[in-house]
């Protein structure tokens, strides 16, 4: 039996515009193409298709997805990685969870919220992936091998290296929430002077130039995820900060 692209997009949520550039990078090639240009999948394409999937949801890259599917290693034992590592982010949601639930039962109990977030920022992001280390989709697809540099720095960090990163990355976010507050200007030298701590900072996992340290800004903002993480120490915070990353980037890295 053959699916059309538009029946294997519906099935998957994949879009075809995607599922065509699966095919023109020779990750997922249809198994077979009529003459009037339409692709036509059958059930190895779509168990395929599974796969990237699975891995895309674990933030492998389409550079190492294609290397590893094209490896013929054994499919059971792949799956049965990738089962072992959805298993590891199902324990790291719940974690989250009962972060979310402390939150709510210490707002509950009438403390001040604000105070909440700058007396016990550490306790607020348990379970939160460090910024740098979520799926930066932008970033991912555009400079590959910086992302790859990045997800190589960060898996070598050790769980101490990693906690001590997360208070800092807290402290920073504070930083600029209070300049926020204050009124400054995202143009404003102080305000700049932090900008540039954060660029040298994500320059220890990967070196983005103007363009890329843009799209990070913007991802900052547009993501929920990362969205939600800089509205839990001030709400607007995600905009200021990609605003003043924006200035950095024309300023000293174009």
């Amino acid at each position: 039996m053959a699916w059309s692209i538009a029946d294997v997009a519906r099935m998957s949520g994949v879009t075809s515009r995607t599922l065509r550039h699966y095919d023109d990078i020779g990750l997922l090639p249809p198994a077979r193409t009529a003459s009037n240009g339409h692709r036509y999948y059958e059930e190895p394409q779509l168990l395929r298709l599974q796969q990237i999937l699975l891995m895309r949801e674990l933030d492998v890259g389409l550079r190492e997805i294609k290397a590893v599917l094209d490896s013929q290693a054994d499919r059971v034992s792949v799956l049965r990685e990738h089962h072992a590592r959805l298993l590891a982010e199902r324990d790291r949601i719940g974690t989250l969870a009962r972060t979310v639930a402390r939150t709510i039962a210490e707002l509950e109990e009438g403390e001040d919220e604000q105070m909440v977030t700058i007396n016990r920022p550490e306790n607020l992001f348990e379970g939160f992936e460090p910024e740098d280390a979520e799926s930066v989709a932008e970033v991912r697809e555009k400079w590959p091998e910086a992302y790859e540099e990045s997800r190589r720095a960060l898996a070598s960090m050790t769980p101490e290296t990693t906690e001590e990163w997360q208070r800092e990355v807290t402290a920073q976010m504070i930083r600029f929430a209070e300049f926020m507050a204050a009124g400054t200007a995202v143009t404003d030298p102080a305000v700049q002077a932090e900008v540039d701590a954060h660029y040298r900072d994500v320059c220890r996992f990967w070196t983005p130039n103007a363009e890329a340290y843009r799209g990070l800004a913007r991802t900052y903002a547009e993501d929920p995820r990362f969205r939600a993480n800089f509205d839990r120490i001030a709400v607007g915070l995600a905009e200021y900060q990609r605003d003043a990353m924006a200035v950095y980037a024309d300023a000293r890295l174009s």
